[in-house]
């Protein structure tokens, strides 16, 4: 009796191992095939090749995006890319993965999920490209008549991308800051406020508000733009005036008036 239950439990163990395997052989199936046509879709999305780009979505598709809410249907969606994202006088976005962050889960009966992180990159004519903006993705996959399209795409957690990521912050003493706290005045920016918050400058201009982290004793960066700021010294030695510089071109020179 007890042979003949340790047969039956060896038995039913091994039928779990397999079930397990062929699980595991499926789900890695899946998800090479989700990353796959991730892959070919946005490949046409940076390209704007919109005759590859509609393939990947069925008719009733609905983009959820945090910042211009809902876009239902795909003769809608298609309108807003063309004019505006492969709009030819309009910049040129690029987007690129963020490694690591992808995931695929299989979505039973149904198709699949793929979720992850993007960083996008703006290109305007006569400049150099430039990290934008970061979000989170999610894309729903269906697998209807022998076919994978996409039923739902949610973008969300828009953020200023992180910028000047190569350069390094040191430490500067109150006796140096203080050199630079005051009013400036830029011809573009208007009147410019620099002052000191937690042994760092802060500078306020209009709407801007920025915290911003020294390089050398001088020059300055902002890490969610790629902005830096020079202060420059006259011939007394004494700060005369602050060079803002976008992408390492000169945008504004600011003079300090106080």
């Amino acid at each position: 009796m007890l042979k003949t239950i340790q047969i039956k439990t060896l038995a039913f163990l091994f039928v779990i191992c397999i079930i397990s395997v062929g699980q595991a052989q499926d789900n890695t199936s899946l998800k090479q095939t989700i990353l796959d046509l991730d892959k070919k879709f946005w490949e046409s999305y940076n390209t704007c090749d919109l005759t590859t780009f509609q393939t990947f979505f069925v008719e009733d598709f609905e983009f959820y995006h945090d910042k211009g809410g809902l876009t239902s249907g795909l003769t809608t969606m298609m309108s807003s890319v063309k004019n505006g994202l492969c709009n030819s006088e309009n910049p040129r976005v690029r987007r690129e993965v963020v490694e690591g962050t992808v995931e695929v889960f299989p979505l039973n009966n149904y198709g699949a999920i793929i979720t992850g992180e993007h960083v996008f990159y703006v290109i305007e004519k006569g400049k150099k490209e430039r990290l934008a903006e970061i979000a989170k993705f999610t894309h729903v996959w269906q697998h209807k008549n022998e076919l994978w399209k996409m039923t739902r795409v949610l973008s969300y957690d828009h953020q200023p991308a992180p910028q000047n990521t190569d350069k390094k912050a040191i430490s500067l003493s109150d006796e140096i800051l203080n050199k630079y706290i005051g009013t400036y005045q830029a011809p573009q920016t208007g009147t410019v406020v620099i002052t000191k918050k937690d042994n760092l400058l802060e500078i306020k201009a209009g709407q801007m508000q920025a915290i911003v982290y020294p390089q050398t004793e001088t020059l300055f960066f902002h890490k969610q733009s790629p902005l830096t700021f020079e202060f420059m010294k006259d011939g007394k030695g004494v700060i005369s005036k602050m060079i803002v510089r976008e992408n390492g071109q000169i945008a504004e020179e600011a003079l300090k008036v106080k």
